[in-house]
């Protein structure tokens, strides 16, 4: 791995919070990324930029609070990400609170529109928690997805577009290793049986790993918080066919894209997606998740 940023890699001071994220070609959501995660008072991006051919890497490269690298080794053959993830920990530091998402995650805990991320970590450690359990909600418009357009100069949050999840379906399981959520529209409308649980905020220290997947990191006994956040995540806007056609083309995730395969074949026969369902329901804040029951109180010191 290698930074691209000039000066190379800049240390972390002790009050910084940073964020490790992957992204490959998702220039559009770039601005409300690093608004978002800058409103909650994120220090520090550090990004793996797989390959973007899409304007992604120079609009990083232009980001004061954003340290930019690559590889010569794909996402999927970086064991999906997780060798970078696990490389950049160690090259930024142990025994430290990291966030750790994806380019299209945004996370969402209670009252996070009034309570910045430090309060946040401060609960967590009064609770002698060590990471937070947040499953990713899919994300998506009512109506037709060609119409969801989001560019990289709109000035709008991707949940001003795509604004609407499924608010029921959902199914909770414990597993020796972590907990376990699956459901959602794409379980709904493809049958995929997808894991959605993450731990967005993590303790890294020595002990830790990735493992075998990114929803059961070691040790596993600290995977068994309360949920008390969600990734809202962004997938579905105007451009999806494309995407879905590049992942398909691209390989790069798991079982050779078998998920976007399927999704490739409905798209085929259908022509069009479109998600809404009685179940759908529009996206209004923290508050509204924690009175659905999505997200667990925190409470703040």
């Amino acid at each position: 791995m290698s930074c691209l940023t000039e000066g190379g890699q800049r240390p972390l001071g002790k009050g910084d919070i940073p964020v490790v994220f992957n992204t490959h070609n998702d220039r559009k959501l770039m601005p409300s990324f690093l608004a978002h995660y800058r409103g909650l008072g994120v220090t520090r991006f550090i990004c793996v930029d797989d390959v973007s051919s899409d304007g992604t890497r120079d609009y990083l490269l232009a980001q004061a609070d954003v340290d930019l690298w690559s590889s010569p080794v794909r996402y999927r053959d970086a064991r999906r990400g997780r060798e970078w993830r696990e490389a950049l920990f160690e090259r930024y530091g142990w025994d430290r609170w990291y966030l750790n998402v994806d380019s299209d995650e945004f996370l969402i805990y209670e009252d996070c529109e009034n309570r910045p991320l430090g309060a946040l970590l401060q609960a967590l450690e009064s609770r002698g928690e060590k990471r937070l359990a947040a499953p990713m909600l899919d994300m998506y418009p009512t109506g037709r997805l060609g119409a969801a357009t989001l560019d990289s100069d709109d000035g709008r949050m991707p949940w001003e577009i795509a604004d609407h999840f499924d608010g029921s379906g959902y199914e909770i399981s414990y597993t020796k290793r972590a907990i376990s959520i699956t459901g959602g529209p794409r379980k709904r409308k493809f049958a995929h049986l997808l894991e959605l649980i993450k731990y967005p905020v993590i303790f890294w220290d020595k002990e830790c790993s990735l493992g075998v997947s990114i929803h059961q990191p070691l040790p596993c006994e600290r995977n068994f918080p309360a949920v008390s956040g969600v990734l809202l995540h962004f997938k579905f806007f105007s451009d999806y066919k494309e995407k879905i056609e590049q992942a398909v083309a691209d390989g790069q995730y798991f079982d050779a894209a078998a998920v976007y395969r399927k999704m490739l074949e409905g798209l085929q026969e259908t022509g069009e997606f479109d998600f809404s369902d009685a179940c759908s329901t529009r996206f209004s804040g923290s508050r509204q998740l924690l009175e659905l029951g999505f997200i667990a109180p925190i409470r703040y010191p």
